[in-house]
């Protein structure tokens, strides 16, 4: 069951990240912060590449497309799984029009701040359903061969949560997360591409 800790790892990463945005906006809103516009386009940039490329075709392909296959119970639950996972590119959308706005008009960082804690809020949620309403259903209706066999196609895939040496992701993770003030982060920013 290797699986369902790579996927709370994932989503550890994935919250980090919302949670230093998040923090970085109320900084700068307070006059504490300098903005790092490159730093904020990496970590959206993140958000986008991360769960598209790596995290969500994981979850559907490995666990979620089982489930369903499987059972019909929590089909309603999948289907809303599914559905966000399609959605990804329009809440990403309005992060990044909400970021060249705030480019433009760096006077005022209210939009962007409300932008990202409405899609920090969607994605905390979207994280609860995995962990509380379908991880559960994994658990009963998957076998010790089912687990070995996702276990296997984890470790085929070269997957150890993305941090495998030359790891696009975990390269990337780890410069946002030197670039990103502290306490949050190491401080070394501003960010450089």
């Amino acid at each position: 069951m290797r699986a369902l800790q790579v996927l709370a790892d994932e989503h550890q990463s994935l919250a980090a990240i919302l949670h230093a945005v998040r923090f970085m906006l109320k900084e700068i809103g307070a006059g504490h912060l300098q903005p790092d516009l490159k730093l904020l386009r990496a970590m959206v940039n993140y958000l986008d590449a991360y769960p598209e490329q790596r995290h969500h075709p994981k979850e559907d392909r490995l666990l979620f497309g089982r489930l369903q296959a499987r059972t019909d119970e929590g089909k309603e639950l999948l289907d809303k799984l599914f559905r966000q996972h399609a959605g990804t590119a329009e809440r990403i959308q309005l992060l990044e029009s909400a970021l060249d706005a705030y480019e433009k008009n760096p006077a005022d960082v209210s939009a962007l701040a409300a932008a990202f804690d409405t899609y920090a809020e969607f994605y905390r949620n979207h994280m609860i359903l995995e962990e509380r309403e379908i991880l559960p259903l994994l658990r009963k209706h998957f076998t010790a061969e089912d687990w070995a066999e996702i276990d296997a196609e984890l470790t085929a895939d070269g997957n150890n949560l993305g941090t495998a040496p030359g790891d696009e992701f975990a390269a990337l993770f780890s410069k946002l997360v030197a670039a990103a003030p502290a306490p949050i982060g190491l401080g070394q920013g501003p960010y450089k591409d």
